[in-house]
């Protein structure tokens, strides 16, 4: 096919044009930067440049003659459709992390080849296992080469935009007061030094945000911590003064982001560097010549249990976030059918209406707006090019979520558009049913998060049903949606995954139809005490989300008479938290939308 038919199919022969001069096999491009992020800044989107797929996740690879992607279920219709006459194939994997890119290159690549990868974005577990089978077959890796800087000629430079302080009241620990706890963990672990490279955990232990990466409030940078100071390493301009100083006064100095690897180089030879192993990358890794004491990043764990002073913040944060989406929800309403209405529509109003309220600093995530077949796509996004307009009959599901000083929302609904089939129904109710018998749980503190998905699932199972994502992922405090060390999913469950008191999670089953429809019904929870007895301490789900569930779509007879009274109270709730910040249509569609079955 000729190149110019896809810019895709000319970078992707650029590429292996490269491969052939470098007398390299295969090149894998990784979803990844220096920090392991979930969302990348532009400069290492390399694989969605190379491409043309836009999903979160998905692993590329190029060798000599052909190319293959790898995503797993939830972009499966979306990589077909963007990987069209690009000439690379999809290959259906079946959970995100699963690695069949490994396999596809120890086979393609002939023994005595070599295949490349940027070190320097590749998680240090990845980098082992990619090795390990490469060496199997014969096949060398080369780590050292940035194959990106000569295929991309505009490849865009780091960001540069400036980092703030988080500030009391939403910030409420100090910065010294954290840092004193991250070097008590240090002792414990018998650590002189520890790196912290997760631009997350950074933000939260400095008490610092920026705007490097979208959707999460975080910057890039590497932190050094000493028993007695720290380094941060921090693009040259990005701090002025007086935070400069204040940094300085918790003993905190700046040096140049590009020195880290150096400065882990030349840890004396007596030091003893405590690392997280899935949370560092091969390149600084491989710089380091002291001892390594691995272990899960301290401050991971302790960000993930908010403080009962973050917790009344976050709390707020969602009654705003309810607020806005009153708001939105009674526009939309009124609007159906007397207006032009797209998915991006739905997104364009549901931002702005959450920007006007108090606290808001951004979105959280690229809001999903799927009505009918795009919402059997769990990560769905609308575009200029391809949307769809909201008429006729069916469901519109919309996965959203914002950023406030004082908390991150996440939250999905579905909402009927003209007339709803029992099929819908059905399947409504029975996703529904899955939310309210893992937000009912309670259970023994410790379990280990992956131990509950079941219990969103069952009802589902029962009808011999299933969907393809985890049920419930960790949140940030204004920081990442997406957080550790928690995870209600089908994932292997370690010690790290424990729960504990203070965590916020999302608790999000679904059910899709391809070609059809989608549903997913989500709601962020607080783990809470729930009582003592002689079997130890428990816990429940204190539910944070306050937004009315369409009762419209309910096929009311699948319901008990208990999960009509959770839903009727979790309504009464919402009615009573958000009542007092809305007025007029709000107000009126508040009422409405939760008044009892």
């Amino acid at each position: 096919m000729d190149t110019r038919t896809s810019p895709y199919r000319a970078r992707i022969a650029k590429t292996q044009e490269a491969l052939a001069r470098r007398g390299l096999a295969a090149l894998l491009v990784p979803s990844s930067d220096p920090h392991l992020s979930e969302y990348l800044p532009e400069r290492w989107q390399g694989r969605q440049w190379l491409s043309g797929f836009t999903g979160s996740m998905g692993t590329l690879v190029v060798a000599r003659d052909k190319a293959a992607l790898f995503a797993d279920s939830r972009y499966w219709v979306q990589a077909e459709a963007e990987l069209a006459g690009s000439g690379i194939e999809l290959v259906k994997i079946p959970t995100g992390t699963a690695t069949q890119h490994v396999d596809w290159l120890a086979r393609e690549a002939k023994a005595g080849e070599t295949v490349a990868v940027d070190g320097a974005v590749l998680g240090l577990a990845a980098a082992q296992q990619l090795r390990a089978a490469l060496e199997k077959a014969g096949v060398a890796l080369r780590t050292d080469l940035d194959l990106l800087a000569e295929v991309w000629p505009d490849r865009p430079a780091l960001p540069a935009a400036p980092v703030y302080e988080h500030r009391a009241p939403f910030a409420a620990l100090p910065r010294a007061a954290k840092l004193v706890q991250l070097r008590e963990a240090m002792a414990r672990h018998g650590a002189s030094h520890h790196l912290i490279s997760t631009v997350d955990d950074i933000a939260w232990a400095l008490n610092l945000r920026g705007s490097d990466v979208s959707y999460n409030p975080v910057f890039l940078a590497h932190l050094l911590l000493t028993l007695g100071d720290a380094t941060l390493f921090v693009g040259e301009g990005k701090i002025d003064a007086a935070l400069r100083a204040a940094l300085a006064a918790d003993g905190v100095r700046l040096a140049p982001y590009g020195e880290a690897a150096a400065a882990l180089g030349g840890l004396a030879a007596d030091a003893k560097l405590l690392l997280d192993p899935k949370r560092v990358t091969l390149g600084l890794r491989e710089r380091v010549k002291v001892p390594v004491l691995e272990a899960i990043n301290p401050s991971t764990l302790l960000k993930s249990r908010k403080s009962e002073a973050e917790a009344a913040h976050i709390r707020e944060a969602m009654r705003e976030d309810g607020a806005a989406m009153c708001e939105f929800y009674a526009w939309f309403e009124a609007a159906l059918g007397r207006e032009r209405i797209t998915e991006l529509t739905v997104d364009e109003q549901l931002s702005a209406a959450r920007a006007r309220r108090p606290g808001f600093v951004g979105l959280s995530f690229p809001t999903i707006a799927g009505f009918n077949a795009n919402g059997a796509m769990p990560h769905y996004r609308a575009t200029p090019e391809s949307h769809a307009v909201i008429e006729g009959d069916g469901l519109l599901l919309i996965d959203s979520g914002a950023q406030y000083l004082g908390g991150t929302t996440d939250i999905t609904r579905v909402w009927p558009v003209g007339r709803v089939t029992e099929a819908q129904r059905r399947d409504y109710t029975l996703v529904l049913k899955g939310t309210m018998a893992l937000s009912r749980t309670r259970f023994p503190r410790g379990t280990l998060s992956p131990m509950l998905d079941a219990i969103a699932r069952a009802p589902l199972w029962e009808q011999g049903l299933e969907y393809g994502h985890g049920t419930g992922h960790g949140v940030g405090y204004f920081l990442n949606v997406h957080e550790g060390p928690q995870s209600i999913s089908k994932a292997l469950p370690d010690a790290h995954m424990a729960m504990e008191p203070g965590m916020v999670t999302s608790i999000e089953p679904g059910l899709y139809r391809p070609l059809a429809w989608g549903i997913r019904i989500e709601n962020l929870v607080l783990n809470v005490p729930a009582g003592t007895t002689e079997f130890g301490e428990f816990l429940a789900f204190e539910t944070l989300t306050l937004c009315p569930i369409d009762t419209r779509c309910i096929a009311r007879t699948l319901l008990r008479a208990d999960e009509i009274a959770w839903l009727n109270d979790y309504h009464a709730t919402v009615r009573e938290r958000l009542a007092p910040l809305v007025d007029g249509a709000a107000r009126d569609w508040l009422m409405a939308r939760t008044a009892a079955i």
